[in-house]
């Protein structure tokens, strides 16, 4: 069967991108590359430097001289990926409230996204990809042979969400989390939307094996 040579995956944050995207690209044997760590990690070092995160200039500044690496896990702690700022890991700092309280805004920043999005495109053009993120068919990867978008409701996101967190040293509360996630929709809401030929559909009945379950389903009935 032929498959497509670049998938987008998009939607609101705590959607079941990121675990979508990873068991679809094993699946395909595709690199899994969610896009949103690009941005969680020049947060994280942004805010490591003490710089006013509200300053643009200088995070956009800093977006041109730092460097992001993604990788496959370099260590068996449950991580889907190793994330590298400038060599240093931070594969779950970027997971920090701190972070997903900022992200939103460092990310809408046009310098930001304008350096991550070139970089993005590239690791794209490559072909066998997965990309996760909030814009991918709409802005980073408008040519994706595959375009999702996943729904679901902000109560199970944050659920999940919870989830993800739960073995760092201090996992915020549910209800932070939910706080979080809809600040966010908020922040994100003028980049959060399907591409016009999206595959849409809710996540929240459905786990991510059945979620794999019906794209594969879907392809097949593609040809």
């Amino acid at each position: 069967m032929h498959y497509p040579a670049v998938i987008a995956i998009d939607g609101p944050a705590g959607a079941g991108k990121s675990t979508l995207g990873a068991l679809l690209a094993a699946r395909l044997g595709y690199l899994y590359f969610d896009t949103g760590v690009m941005y969680r990690a020049l947060t994280l070092v942004a805010l490591r430097a003490g710089l006013d995160l509200h300053d643009r200039a200088a995070v956009e500044d800093l977006a041109t001289r730092v460097v992001i690496e993604v990788a496959p896990p370099t260590q068996d702690d449950g991580r889907p990926y190793t994330v590298l700022a400038d060599g240093d890991d931070v594969s779950w700092p970027i997971r920090s409230p701190e972070v997903e309280r900022h992200v939103s805004l460092v990310a809408g920043y046009p310098g930001v996204r304008r350096e991550l999005v070139r970089q993005q495109q590239v690791i794209g053009q490559r072909g066998r990809v997965v990309m996760v993120g909030r814009d991918i068919g709409t802005v980073v990867m408008p040519g994706a042979d595959l375009k999702i978008f996943l729904q679901a409701s902000l109560d199970e996101r944050a659920r999940r969400r919870a989830n993800e967190v739960r073995d760092l040293p201090d996992p915020p509360p549910v209800t932070q989390v939910r706080e979080n996630l809809a600040r966010r929709d908020d922040l994100d809401h003028h980049v959060m939307h399907a591409a016009s030929d999206a595959v849409v559909f809710s996540t929240d009945d459905l786990s991510p094996e059945e979620e794999v379950a019906w794209i594969m389903a879907y392809l097949a009935r593609q040809g």
